[in-house]
């Protein structure tokens, strides 16, 4: 009997081995995903979990192409607007790329630095708006798969932004790390180093659709917002800074997306386009927003360091939640700056952390 025990006992001790390190396997993995004009390769990455949650991005643009989290019932759905295609990326794919060297918009792309005047690329009805023509949407970043933790698979994905790139002064040696954990957060970490004086606003660019089939209207969204920057007809800071209480920007309560975007007129009627600043009592990794899809049951909580978030509607395929500095920022002396130096990186952390109700 004894030695049935120890069996048995050996037996059970080897499965809940295997199941702890089964997950660490097959963790991260990597294909080839087509190729550029130039003939270069694009690699897409697929992070996964023990919960069954699977995360994949492509080297160009640093894109990810599928969240796939599971609803109350356990089916599971692509959750941000994605391609199997590269073409797709290659032409007006709303896409889940990194937007830099600095994302949203900066008047008449000029700004100065140690009074130094700069003009960069001009874009957007004559300002400029997301990195440039090109910017790092749009350029192949370099792969690389991290040695997996017991909880977590990793990618690091970099870019070397030269010194005169969309007109930007200094050399920016840009990382950015996808990390899936056994949570089930989709961890994104940026940094970026500069040998000049500079500016650096980064985010990506995901539409999110929790789902499982349908718009994204009925998603109720809570942001932990108590103001937004008031923008001019080109959606330009004007520097003012309004309360969200009592206008359609008031998040601070749950509310669905598409309850009250009817009554947003200016600057663009009907759709959300608008730098919420987030309540911040320190410069900590803090949640800023919720999202729960009521028909799938699937919840999205947001975290951030970033002192604002651009909410975007303009979509039909899914909403944006754009962690940020502000709009030009640069231009503002009473906005946070985005001014980087040598010797003092860039960082910043978002996750997006899944689950279900």
């Amino acid at each position: 009997m004894t030695r049935y025990f120890l069996y048995f006992a050996v037996l059970l001790f080897m499965g809940c081995s295997s199941q702890n390190t089964l997950p660490n396997i097959d963790r991260t993995s990597e294909h080839p995903f087509g190729k550029l004009e130039d003939g270069s390769e694009v690699i897409r990455y697929t992070l996964r979990n023990s919960q069954g949650m699977l995360v994949r991005l492509i080297t160009y643009g640093a894109i990810i192409t599928e969240i796939q989290a599971a609803d109350r019932n356990g089916i599971s759905k692509n959750v941000v607007a994605g391609s199997d295609n590269l073409d797709d990326y290659l032409g007006h794919f709303p896409s889940a790329a990194v937007i830099g060297r600095f994302a949203n918009r900066i008047k008449e792309g000029k700004f100065t630095i140690d009074g130094e005047a700069y003009q960069v690329t001009i874009n957007s009805r004559g300002n400029h708006i997301h990195g440039g023509r090109k910017g790092f949407a749009k350029v192949n970043w370099r792969g690389e798969a991290l040695a997996p933790e017991s909880s977590e698979a990793s990618v690091r994905l970099t870019y070397r932004s030269i010194d005169g790139e969309e007109g930007f002064p200094g050399n920016l040696n840009t990382s950015v790390t996808y990390t899936l954990t056994d949570d089930n957060e989709l961890h994104i970490n940026y940094q970026a180093e500069t040998d000049a004086p500079t500016i650096v606003n980064l985010t990506n660019h995901a539409y999110f659709n929790l789902a499982n089939e349908g718009g994204f209207e009925a998603h109720e969204l809570w942001l932990d917002a108590d103001n937004y920057t008031l923008a001019d007809e080109d959606l330009i800071p004007t520097g003012e800074i309004a309360s969200v209480y009592g206008t359609p920007f008031d998040f601070t309560q749950p509310m669905s997306i598409g309850s009250r975007v009817e009554q947003v007129g200016f600057p663009h009627p009907k759709k959300y386009d608008t730098n919420f600043i987030i309540n911040r009592s320190s410069e900590e990794v803090g949640l800023f927003a919720r999202v729960h899809e009521p028909a799938s049951g699937r919840f999205m909580e947001a975290f951030t360091d970033q002192p604002g978030v651009q909410l975007y509607t303009g979509n039909p395929r899914g909403f944006c939640l754009e962690t940020q500095h502000y709009p030009d920022s640069i231009n503002h002396l009473k906005f946070p700056s985005p001014i980087v130096r040598p010797g003092n990186p860039f960082s910043s952390v978002t996750v997006f952390k899944f689950s279900t109700q």
